[in-house]
């Protein structure tokens, strides 16, 4: 669970950006959505390796 402490004086919408941030960082959201749905371990491991492809192709076609 997120704890996000106020501190004296500070304001109200800046522990929420503090809130938010730490909640994007953590991924709690992104993995529910993995969970919703059994996938076989083969699949995962090809979801990977596209998403290593894909990203080695945009650093490849950047250094060019």
């Amino acid at each position: 669970m997120i704890k996000i402490e106020i501190k004296e004086g500070e304001n109200i919408e800046r522990a929420l950006k503090r809130y938010k941030r730490k909640h994007r960082n953590v991924q709690i959201m992104q993995n529910l959505r993995e969970k919703r749905y059994f996938a076989k371990p083969s699949v995962k491991r090809r979801r990977e390796v596209q998403k290593a492809e894909y990203i080695q192709g945009l650093r490849d076609a950047e250094n060019i």
